[in-house]
């Protein structure tokens, strides 16, 4: 059955103990760190919502440990802001930060550059719709993550998690291209409850889901987006039924998105026969 091929794939667990899941992220983390004596920390985009958030503390919490351990403050976690302008919840991205206690923090507005992007490419007769320039946000984020961590010895961590993964509901190479996913075992309620568990401010997990990519549609829910709740795709997720039409538009994206969760495809690769 296709339900349990995707569970098992993705590793989603019915049932979570929080604190035993923030223990295993954490120690993840730390375990990544000390394997790689080059490291020195990490380095994450904060948006204001559920999953950076949650990432963003999950890092600030091994970094402690790390220097407690080591008697130093050798390690460090770097939360960038990447907005594009002005960012509409922009309160909510320093509540988050303030609920993070991050180490250091960079704001890089990307407006510039994929304007900039946007306009070179329009030179060579290339128009991007509005879709598209989304992706190149997510991207451009990506690319100024990987210049920071590369100018702190540090790597890149990713939000994405299971409830997205599913979906394929990121950017490939943007948002979905990282070095590290501590959460990607867990879904959108499952990321909730270990934030709650970690004290965090609730507005910050209760807002609602948005991507905030496209220009035409400004802060557009992903709800809204996938035509899916994240309530079913949790449910899903977690081996219940549910009815027949979201679960087959959910399988649907599955299978349509497999290439976002595969390396680059070589002809070594069943893939793409």
């Amino acid at each position: 059955m296709l339900q349990q091929k995707i569970i098992a794939e993705l590793k989603v667990q019915p049932v979570i103990n929080p604190q035993e899941e923030i223990r295993k992220s954490v120690d993840f983390l730390k375990a990544y760190a000390r394997k790689n004596s080059f490291l020195n920390g990490f380095v994450l985009g904060i948006s204001g919502g559920q999953d950076s958030t949650l990432v963003g503390k999950l890092a600030q919490l091994a970094v402690d440990e790390l220097n407690d351990e080591v008697g130093a403050n050798h390690y460090k976690f770097i939360a960038i802001r990447l907005p594009y302008g002005v960012q509409f919840d922009e309160d909510d991205c320093q509540d988050a930060l303030d609920f993070i206690g991050p180490s250091l923090v960079y704001t890089v507005n990307i407006k510039e550059a994929v304007d900039a992007s946007e306009r070179t490419l329009m030179a060579a007769g290339v128009k991007l719709t509005d879709y598209s320039k989304g992706n190149e946000k997510a991207r451009e984020r990506m690319k100024a993550q990987y210049s920071v961590a590369a100018m702190h010895n540090c790597v890149v961590l990713g939000t994405d998690h299971a409830a997205e993964a599913i979906t394929g509901f990121y950017t490939k190479f943007g948002d979905g291209g990282a070095d590290l996913m501590p959460i990607a075992r867990l879904n959108k309620r499952q990321g909730k409850q270990l934030l709650s568990e970690l004290d965090c401010p609730a507005h910050l997990y209760s807002k609602v889901p948005t991507a905030d990519l496209e220009g035409d549609k400004p802060a557009l829910p992903d709800e809204v987006a996938l035509g899916i709740t994240y309530d079913q795709i949790d449910d899903y997720l977690e081996g219940k039924e549910i009815p027949t039409e979201p679960r087959e538009k959910l399988e649907n994206y599955f299978l349509r998105s497999q290439h976002k969760r595969h390396m680059p495809i070589t002809i070594f690769d069943d893939f793409w026969k």
